[in-house]
């Protein structure tokens, strides 16, 4: 998928989901023939040609400056982790296309000794696919206590937190509220196919749960993103019951991520984890430190 592609499809689709009045259009009772605004309107709000706006959204216009993207931002009432993505995009569109195979994903040094330092704490490792690379028993034990605890040793039998999220029913009933959990997870694997176009392991697994999940299909089409850097979520765990937790997605620099989930000290979702971690069979973590040579992406 091409950057100008990408950039047409997120205009054309947030453009749709604005409707007339959430930004003081009148309409005077007209009968509208497309959802949200026309592209015209679109590009008055904006404060630039309609012609050119149109251009934008069909990737024949690829040079707009930062003021002009700032400006349609605006203009679709964009957040800032949406307005840094559409900035993405349209970079996209400006660059050659031909793009190197992705690197293996691997836990780095960095993200190991993140994970050693959550010891009381559930935290696992994920790849920008959300492909888990490891976790720590606590971790295991609260995000997919019904899977092996050594499935990430091998790139093989990674778990992926979007698959289990979208197809595994187990999952699915951790969240109170699955469908925030839901939004949330294609709301990143939105920004990760903004800044990896060339990615094809990445557009595998999105035409993979596409066609797997009509409720994927549906988040995807919304070209809705969201940075998951903190939330909160009330989980229904199996062993230990309802407990509220914040997950936090700690970066150490280019490559994976750590995510924990913490809980308010002295709260009943505390004492839940401190049950739930004393009836973990604590081992230690699996992961190669290093991808093995003959281990696929």
């Amino acid at each position: 998928m091409t950057g100008t592609s990408q950039l047409g499809d997120f205009l054309k689709a947030r453009r749709s989901q604005l409707r007339p009045e959430d930004v003081g259009v009148a309409t005077y009772g007209e009968r509208r023939r497309v959802p949200g605004l026309r592209r015209e309107e679109l590009a008055l709000l904006a404060g630039v040609s309609a012609s050119y706006y149109t251009r934008m959204e069909q990737g024949q216009s690829p040079s707009a400056s930062s003021e002009v993207l700032d400006a349609i931002a605006g203009a679709l009432r964009l957040d800032e982790s949406e307005r840094r993505h559409l900035h993405v995009l349209a970079d996209l569109g400006r660059r050659r296309p031909g793009y190197r195979r992705p690197a293996p994903e691997y836990v780095t040094e960095a993200a190991g000794q993140l994970l050693a330092a959550f010891a009381e704490v559930p935290a696992i490792v994920l790849g920008r696919r959300t492909d888990v690379l490891a976790w720590n028993p606590l971790g295991h034990a609260l995000f997919a206590g019904h899977l092996d605890f050594g499935a990430p040793a091998t790139a093989a039998g990674r778990p992926n937190m979007a698959r289990l999220v979208f197809l595994d029913g187990h999952t699915r009933d951790l969240y109170a509220d699955w469908p925030g959990k839901a939004r949330a997870v294609v709301g990143n694997l939105r920004l990760v196919a903004g800044q990896h176009p060339g990615d094809a392991a990445l557009y595998a697994l999105v035409g993979e749960l596409s066609s797997k999940s009509a409720e994927f299909a549906a988040m995807w089409a919304d070209h809705r993103v969201k940075a998951c850097a903190v939330a909160r979520y009330t989980m229904r765990h199996p062993l230990v019951g309802t407990l509220t937790v914040l997950q936090q997605t700690l970066s150490s620099g280019p490559g994976p991520a750590v995510v924990v989930a913490t809980t308010e000290p002295g709260s009943p979702s505390q004492a839940a984890l401190t049950l739930l971690d004393q009836a973990t069979d604590h081992g230690t973590v699996l992961a190669p430190s290093r991808p093995q040579k003959d281990q696929p992406i």
